[in-house]
């Protein structure tokens, strides 16, 4: 099976190109580690906004779970703890990007949401760019039909402010959208 591109030659359907699935998500295996405690660390949140569970409670649940062992468990503690604790403060950046209330954002956008503005505040050593596309691909893994095009939208109005340099090299650079 393949598909025409735009240089009309053929190539892989989406689902046979190495490392994805047919949803463009990539398969487990070409998952990194800390690609892996992102995908932990949003159920953990998840479990906190639904639940209530407290943060204990959710990382010894999860740190159970089959495949923790291949995830970054330092990326794991510092998003789950990170965000439980800074709740507040990354709502308080969120919410001016929403075109609607919090409480009607699903809580998994809403989770990604939180590990994307926590690594945009946090984590200087993972590029934004690699950040918004993490967090687009957990919203496309583990979200509603269009999660991901809300998380990429608001996001991509945070990275500016939490980012800005960094942002303004890449469009400088040409790399930016």
């Amino acid at each position: 099976m393949t598909e025409e591109s735009d240089d009309s030659t053929p190539r892989p359907a989406r689902g046979s190109r190495t490392g994805l699935k047919a949803t463009g998500t990539r398969k487990a295996a070409a998952k990194s580690a800390r690609s892996r405690s992102r995908e932990f660390a949003v159920q953990a949140l998840y479990q906190h906004l639904v639940g209530r569970n407290d943060a204990a409670s959710i990382d010894a649940f999860t740190r159970g779970l089959a495949g923790f062992h291949k995830a970054d468990a330092v990326h794991y503690d510092a998003l789950l703890h990170g965000c439980v604790e800074q709740a507040g403060e990354l709502d308080a950046l969120i919410v001016p990007l929403l075109d609607r209330k919090l409480e009607e954002i699903s809580p998994i956008e809403h989770a990604v949401m939180w590990i994307g503005a926590y690594e945009f505040m946090h984590c200087a050593d993972v590029p934004w760019r690699v950040v918004l596309n993490e967090c687009i691909e957990l919203a496309k893994e583990f979200g509603g039909t269009d999660g991901h095009k809300y998380v990429n939208a608001v996001l991509n109005g945070l990275a500016p402010r939490l980012r800005g340099a960094e942002v303004e090299a890449d469009k400088a650079s040409g790399k930016a959208r």
